[in-house]
């Protein structure tokens, strides 16, 4: 009797599972279908038994602004167990029109359940209820996102700063804030000021006492004139609204409502550099700056190597402009200067300094002078160009060989000087340079010694011709092997530099343009006012480059100017390295 029980209950509990496990549904609901593009949407996927490997849809058209949170239900009820799991998410759309909410997938008793798609109409903005005690409308009125601009109209390369704050009322709680769009700064150099750590502040958003917090601060340089964008700051906001309602011990119980703000599009108005009154030697240089030359060395031997460094120091876009180059005496050999920079930046822009250091190595004997550098740039607080100089530099070479040009630069003499020795023939009087002697036999022209040579010197004069161009034919080719063993010289310096900087953004383009510069520079003789993208293009075109080289060469000159201002990734930068191996080894090839 117990046995025929026992195999009744059996019977029993098989047949109420089969049974469930018959009625397996996955399902997806939405809390609306209909809303506008200001309003959020919360999806539940929901489910009677529980599963493995759930898998959400892509949720195409919309940004999930929280979620997935998870909720599991167990329930007995006269004997029959209940259970009921969901994956909640919520949703902000970021279009308009007839959207989707995808299939979402889970893994049920060794079965993949799908759920359904779910159609969702995005229209405008909601109107949103002037209702005091609804949550989304205390949200709307007490939270705000503000993007403030330091400068609307600065000048090219004059930096400003953005800062944005983000304004929230005492009356709510704002429990967590995460960025949802970042804005590209393309036509910008941009520099990121980190913020250690989000500090609430006491402030005045329209008139009315708020607290804030700073969320980001940004120092731009426009690198374009004219009416330029800045994109808006998109964050998702999590914050906690009072209610009507109160626990057990007399608080107030709050509901969590996620947001999403923007700071808005800005439009800002680069003025153009005044023409009127731009020097010459303007290369770009907006601030306040100071220009300094000094050397290592007072005194030095002549092959006994010297440091000189010139070094332009201040406010401004240091990092955007060249520093002028050092102009030394034909008798001194100059070597490619070091770049160094020691330049930071504060939300009022960058400063420190920056320098080139040259070592020269004197041939001669003698008190050589480097002549001052002049350095222009534009003040755009005064607005106007100002020229300063920095001083005189003498190398004096106390030993070394003697030359005639070393004694005129030590002396100060020229070659007129030595006119002025005395040349009267007075001194010389007593020689008699026309005796008045005559031959006694007449000459006869014909088989004369000056007759074989006015016979000889067409055939001697074409021979000398001839061994002329020669020698200078092979002085162009061992110049020219020359020239291009030196460019591949410095390209190499310059790339293995770069090659050790590959974890380091902004050191690491700066190589690598030296490098394409360089190398440009040595092999065809270009200076670096000749250094435009055009006059490469043409110039390679003209030494017969291939065009996709070509297109590679520029391609990577724009590259290195981008980096200034825009982030790069670690594959970006090892492409670069890779593709300007590749490029220069190319040209050297095609030549």
């Amino acid at each position: 009797m117990k046995a025929k029980i026992f195999l009744i209950s059996l019977f029993t509990v098989i047949t109420q599972l089969t049974a469930q496990e018959g009625q397996i549904s996955f399902t997806a609901e939405v809390s609306k279908k209909s809303l506008g593009i200001n309003e959020n949407l919360r999806v539940d996927f929901k489910m009677n038994q529980d599963g493995d490997n759930f898998n959400a849809p892509n949720f195409d058209g919309f940004r999930v602004v929280g979620g997935p949170n998870q909720s599991v239900s167990n329930t007995w009820v006269n004997g029959e167990r209940t259970f009921s799991k969901v994956y909640s998410y919520y949703l902000t759309p970021i279009k308009k029109g007839n959207l989707s909410i995808g299939q979402a997938t889970i893994e049920i008793n060794n079965t993949i359940y799908k759920t359904m798609p779910v159609k969702i109409v995005v229209s405008g903005s909601a109107s949103v209820t002037k209702n005091p005690n609804d949550p989304s409308y205390v949200v709307n009125e007490n939270l705000h996102l503000v993007a403030e601009i330091s400068k609307n109209n600065p000048y090219l390369n004059e930096g400003f700063s953005v800062v944005y704050k983000l304004f929230f009322s005492p009356q709510i709680n704002v429990t967590n804030v995460g960025e949802i769009d970042s804005p590209k700064y393309s036509d910008f150099w941009s520099h990121n000021i980190k913020i250690p750590r989000l500090q609430i502040e006491r402030g005045a958003y329209k008139g009315e006492s708020y607290n804030y917090v700073v969320w980001k601060k940004i120092v731009l340089y426009p690198q374009k004139t004219g009416k330029l964008s800045i994109l808006p700051l998109t964050l998702d906001v999590s914050v906690d609204v009072p209610t009507n309602k109160r626990d057990f011990f007399g608080n107030r119980i709050y509901t969590q409502i996620p947001k999403t703000v923007t700071a808005g599009k800005k439009e800002i108005n680069v003025l153009e550099l005044p023409i009127i009154g731009q020097p010459e030697n303007f290369s770009g240089a907006v601030g306040d700056f100071d220009i300094e030359l000094s050397t290592n060395k007072s005194e030095l031997n002549a092959s006994e190597s010297v440091q000189v460094k010139l070094k332009i120091s201040g406010s401004g876009n240091l990092k955007l402009f060249s520093i002028p180059e050092l102009v030394v005496p034909s008798s001194i050999e100059k070597y490619e200067p070091e770049y160094k920079d020691n330049v930071k930046t504060n939300i009022g822009g960058m400063y420190g300094n920056i320098s080139n250091t040259y070592t020269l190595v004197p041939q001669f004997k003698g008190k050589f002078p480097i002549s001052p550098i002049e350095f222009v740039y534009f003040d755009p607080t005064k607005k106007i160009y100002k020229s300063i100089k920095s001083i005189e530099q003498i190398i004096d070479v106390v030993e070394g060989p003697n030359s005639f040009n070393s004694r005129n630069e030590s002396n100060g003499l020229s070659t007129n000087n030595f006119n002025n020795i005395s040349n009267s023939k007075a001194q010389f009087k007593f020689i008699n340079t026309k005796p008045g002697l005559f031959s006694k036999t007449p000459t006869v022209f014909i088989y004369s010694s000056f007759f074989y040579i006015l016979l000889l010197l067409p055939i001697l004069v074409l021979i000398a011709v001839l061994f002329y161009y020669k020698i200078n034919r092979k002085k162009i080719n061992n110049n020219s092997d020359i020239m291009s063993r030196r460019a591949n010289k410095l390209a190499k310096k310059y790339l293995s530099e770069a090659k050790i900087n590959l974890t380091n953004k902004d050191i690491f383009y700066v190589a690598l343009e030296k490098a394409l510069h360089s190398f440009l520079k040595s092999k065809f003789s270009i200076e670096t006012s000749d250094y435009t993208k055009e006059k490469i293009k043409n110039l390679l075109m003209e030494k017969n480059i291939g065009k996709d080289t070509i297109d590679l060469f520029l391609n990577l000159i724009e590259n290195c100017d981008y980096a200034r201002y825009t982030p790069s990734s670690d594959v970006a930068i090892n492409r670069d390295y890779e593709d300007a191996v590749i490029v220069i080894s190319e040209i050297d090839n095609q030549i």
